[in-house]
């Protein structure tokens, strides 16, 4: 699995482009908001999606890890593939879809091209309570963690653990023991109370 492909870009167009990396061409599929947050400069990194079928290899490019993390939870329903993930994030937002989802906006979500009513009540229900456990931050970049707290909450929201729970304990857990746990302590004492 790719995580991310970083090089030149040889070509951009709004519906892929081209990175050269280590001598090979890579042709990647874009969202018209990937190709809206690229640069004319020409180093380029894009995290990807490898998408197997049985007569080709595809990938899926983004600008960032929010935006292919939202790929990949409409990929996961059924009737969803890469194409029309690919239109929904072309044309609305990330952001716009993930509030569309978590206040069950049906008619925003089946206003984009290839969405009927029932594929649209399907992508809310089967998405709606995993964007809300994952909370309102989960399409924006975190820099950089700064606290073995921030740390071990991203980890265990990773783990399927809904925020407010798993941060509930963790204060619990830092106030015994004086906040001096490491990331993996606190993720181990977290799993045992939830």
């Amino acid at each position: 699995m790719y995580d991310y492909i970083d090089g030149r870009m040889a070509f951009k167009g709004p519906a892929h482009v081209v990175i050269d990396a280590g001598g090979v061409g890579y042709h990647i599929n874009i969202s018209v908001n990937t190709f809206s947050k690229l640069s004319d400069t020409e180093r380029c990194k894009l995290y990807v999606w490898l998408h197997v079928k049985e007569d080709a290899h595809t990938l899926y490019g983004f600008a960032d890890e929010g935006e292919r993390r939202l790929f990949l939870h409409l990929v996961s329903i059924s009737g969803i593939g890469p194409g029309t993930a690919r239109m929904m994030l072309s044309s609305i937002t990330p952001d716009e879809i993930r509030n569309a989802i978590v206040q069950g906006n049906v008619p925003l979500i089946q206003r984009i091209k290839g969405i009927g009513p029932k594929s649209a009540q399907r992508i809310i229900l089967e998405l709606q309570d995993k964007l809300k456990k994952e909370g309102p931050d989960t399409l924006t970049v975190v820099p950089g963690l700064k606290t073995a707290k921030e740390e071990a909450l991203a980890a265990l929201v990773m783990l399927g653990f809904a925020r407010n729970a798993a941060e509930k304990v963790l204060d619990q857990e830092i106030a015994k023991n004086g906040g001096t746990l490491s990331v993996e302590q606190l993720i181990k004492f977290a799993l045992k109370s939830l």
